[in-house]
């Protein structure tokens, strides 16, 4: 039987990459969206526009990691699984929020930003790097959070 404890964990850690792998999905998709206006008039621009859309995508693969350490230190991804407390289940469930949040938002602005980007290149191809720049500025919460879910979560005692 799921304790409480062991279901507060694995409900923070489904969050963890559900809410940001949801927030990458929308996020590349609005830079797909504006790079398939500028590949019909310019395929040769692929490249740059396969880099602005990439970006948005980091925040699910953040959440991911948040989640696969989590299952690690409980337990589920091979050895005994931990009985933890209700306590214990809300600890990695609130470590878990940081990126769940944070990674859901930031993914969607940048993918807002990036998708701006696409229309920056396509009326000045040399500023791609200005457009990279000012999609990746976004990533910078998403780092912070991940790291913030990473210590909180290294810091829970079993």
């Amino acid at each position: 039987m799921l304790s409480s404890g062991l279901f507060l964990a694995v409900l923070g850690a489904a969050l963890a990459v559900g809410l940001s792998g949801v927030g990458s999905a929308k996020g590349v998709g609005l830079v797909g969206e504006a790079g398939t206006g500028l590949l019909t008039e310019e395929p040769k621009m692929f490249s740059k526009v396969l880099i602005l859309q990439i970006l948005p995508g980091t925040q699910g693969l953040y959440g991911f990691i948040i989640a696969l350490m989590m299952f690690n230190k409980i337990g589920l991804l091979g050895g005994d699984v931990a009985t933890l407390t209700a306590a214990q289940g809300l600890s990695f469930f609130a470590a878990a929020m940081p990126m769940a949040i944070t990674g859901f938002f930031s993914a969607i602005y940048q993918g807002r930003v990036a998708a701006s980007g696409i229309s920056l290149i396509a009326k000045q191809p040399t500023q791609t790097s200005r457009a990279m720049t000012l999609a990746a500025l976004v990533e910078t919460y998403a780092v912070l959070t991940f790291l913030v879910s990473l210590i909180a979560i290294s810091n829970i005692g079993i």
